[in-house]
């Protein structure tokens, strides 16, 4: 199966609705996400959306934003949200979206790539860890909704 992976265009935003409603239903939650909040969010210069496709099927998506960091005097990423559909799983969706964001934050001469995930998603863990990102920090969240 060849994946391929691109930029996501306004013109995506009802499958990333799709996906992101998907993830928040693996947890028991229901996002509030809107197609018109995906076309602010990719109209945002530091916000992007990677999605990966077979045969003009969108799979899965990685999204991201990149903003100057002080410390580094460079870029930096974070990860916000790597979504592989139920039925795509174990394919190397996954694989392939973070592959393709390390090159190009490598190419962007980024400093460095942040990702959360929850202390008891050990499948995440393990996934991220086997592309070579560390464990460095603890990642603290307050939420106003």
């Amino acid at each position: 199966m060849d994946i391929v992976i691109r930029e996501a265009k306004p013109t995506d935003k009802a499958v990333i609705v799709e996906l992101i409603i998907e993830l928040g239903a693996t947890g028991g939650e229901r996002s509030p996400i809107t197609a018109a909040y995906v076309e602010k969010y990719l109209a945002s210069p530091t916000s992007k959306v990677l999605l990966a496709e077979t045969q003009n099927q969108v799979m899965g998506l990685l999204s991201y934003s990149v903003r100057p960091d002080l410390y580094h005097a460079a870029s930096a990423c974070l990860i916000e949200e790597l979504i592989v559909q139920e039925k795509s799983r174990g394919r190397g969706v996954g694989s392939a979206l973070l592959a393709a964001l390390l090159s190009r934050l490598e190419a962007l001469g980024c400093a460095e790539v942040s990702v959360a995930a929850l202390s008891d998603n050990e499948q995440a863990i393990k996934f991220y860890r086997a592309h070579g990102l560390t464990e460095e920090a603890v990642f603290l969240e307050k939420h106003f909704k």
